[in-house]
């Protein structure tokens, strides 16, 4: 079997531990996520288990996943894993005592009450707030609510790197909480040498019997890892389906000829790798956006990788360089989905590294079409928005060229540099100049959008949080407000466009404002 475990010839004497106690199971959620795996015992060995210290480890996987980025990390020397941040201050244009006086309890819920579904404009909004470096809330101690579910929602949205960094800087092994989470990065990127050898290195993780015969045939002891399931079977601590699928994973014949169990609805990272090691690999494409990073990986077919980074890309999880250019590495084998896209981005940069004019005006609209229906227009914006402000371009796709580049990070340029051939178009000149309240408005939208940025005042939905210092509980609500107001609520898209430029998030309001009115519009 093609594997990517590979025996020992010459395995090493198992120290199997054995438990007394029945496997511990919590009774409450340890996250707001339902896949994390099962990775440690809640309570710990018993005390004639001895020290983990029979997990081997080799060298890592040899996958290598695209569009990975490094991030540098320093210890954090707050007492409190609240403070971690990758983003400072100066980066986001938030004040660094945004908490205010808003316990852990009250923003861990507040962000857990977060639409997974926000717009493009708020999703940035969202990751830098996940992201920045903040004072911790006052009470910030104890479970770390905060915190986790700051990395709850970066592993739901599939910023494995950004989540395993912010571990990283609080500590992983601080906690059992914050072990789980970083196994389950490991698992993912297909890293999770290291993640095995500090269950065999830090024995109060006490890890559960499936973690502890994956580290040990992952380290190459395929002996101690069959002690380990055989003793776990006599002391009925795991269950039938584990039992089933451990030993198919361990090959040691016990269960051959019977059907490898169903693999469940939503498995776990662990189980996922598992099912992949004995060759019954379950397909990403029904699971959480975190699992797509496995299918990045070279091993895997083109289309596979292609459809993969799509999933990352519109949740942020994955940069538009790598995505397009994937897109180029090969030419598309068949028709329809993935590869009109492919074939339509490659023909679009093509005619982009020529410069050619007529070329441009006859590829813009089909790729920008292609990627607005894979709901990948925004990536395609942040990518190639710039440029298309730039250069000479057709005439008849000039007003598309220029509605591409004010979904871009370029927006003020693009509309200083644009002569206005419509109506409409001043208006979205005057949103990308921060001056509507000084335009014609000439719809229901814009009227509210006008009206937001010319309030001078905390609307009254938000000025009670303000005045009693509780302004990030403030500024989930006005996310969650704006994406209620860009499915069709005015007066909350309009106050809360005021909030943001009256607490000096000016860009995020321009940018959402003209997320807006193009989608309206039907860009």
């Amino acid at each position: 079997m093609n594997r990517w475990f590979w025996k020992a010839s010459n395995a090493t004497a198992a120290i199997v531990l054995s438990m007394g106690a029945a496997h511990a199971q919590s009774d409450a959620p340890l996250s707001a996520i339902d896949w994390l795996s099962d990775t440690l015992e809640v309570a710990p060995p018993a005390p004639d288990a001895g020290p983990v210290t029979d997990l081997p480890v080799t060298g890592e996987a040899t996958g290598s996943g695209a569009g990975t980025s490094t991030i540098t990390v320093t210890s954090l020397d707050s007492a409190t894993p609240d403070a971690a941040g990758l983003l400072a201050t100066s980066e986001t244009g938030l004040p660094a005592n945004l908490w205010g006086v808003s316990s852990t309890e009250e923003l861990a819920r507040a962000l857990n009450t977060e639409p997974a579904d926000l717009p493009p404009s708020m999703q940035r909004l969202l990751r830098t707030l996940l992201l920045a470096e903040l004072n911790p809330p006052f009470d910030a101690a104890g479970e770390s609510a905060l915190f986790l579910a700051r990395i709850d929602r970066l592993l739901a949205l599939g910023l494995l790197d950004e989540a395993e960094a912010l571990l990283e800087i609080a500590g992983t092994t601080e906690k059992p909480a914050f072990f789980r989470r970083a196994f389950d990065i490991s698992l993912l990127k297909a890293t999770e040498n290291a993640a095995c050898e500090t269950l065999r290195d830090t024995p109060e993780l006490s890890p559960t019997y499936p973690a502890r015969i994956f580290c040990l045939a992952r380290g190459g002891d395929w002996q101690a890892a069959a002690l380990t399931l055989s003793n776990a079977e006599a002391l009925n601590l795991l269950e039938p389906s584990e039992e089933a699928l451990m030993s198919h994973f361990l090959e040691d014949g016990a269960y051959e000829g019977l059907a490898i169990p169903a693999a469940p609805r939503r498995p776990s990272p662990l189980e996922f790798r598992i099912y992949e090691a004995i060759g019954e690999r379950v397909p990403t494409t029904t699971l959480p956006v975190a699992f797509a990073r496995a299918d990045l990986f070279e091993t895997n077919g083109w289309k596979t990788r292609l459809e993969a980074a799509e999933r990352l890309a519109r949740t942020g999880a994955l940069d538009a360089d790598t995505l397009f250019t994937l897109y180029q590495e090969r030419q598309p084998a068949a028709s329809g989905g993935v590869w009109d896209r492919a074939e339509a981005v490659q023909a679009f940069i093509a005619a982009l590294e020529d410069r050619d004019p007529d070329a441009l005006g006859q590829t813009l609209p089909p790729v920008w079409a292609a990627m607005s229906e894979a709901r990948l227009g925004p990536v395609f914006a942040e990518k190639y928005g710039p440029a298309l402000s730039e250069i000479p371009i057709d005439d008849a796709v000039r007003p598309l060229a220029f509605e591409i580049a004010l979904m871009s990070p370029a927006y003020e340029s693009a509309a200083n540099a644009y002569v206005p051939q419509r109506s409409e178009d001043r208006f979205l000149i005057a949103v990308a100049r921060g001056i509507p309240q000084f335009a014609t408005a000439s719809t229901e939208t814009a009227l509210a959008i006008r009206n937001g940025f010319a309030q001078t005042r905390f609307p009254q939905r938000y000025a009670g949080l303000v005045a009693t210092d509780r302004l990030g509980e403030a500024l989930f609500l006005a996310i969650r407000d704006f994406s209620d107001g860009a499915a069709g609520d005015l007066d909350q898209l309009r106050d809360a466009l005021a909030f943001f430029r009256l607490i000096g998030l000016e860009d995020v309001a321009r940018r959402a404002a003209l997320d807006v009115l193009l989608q309206e519009a039907g860009v």
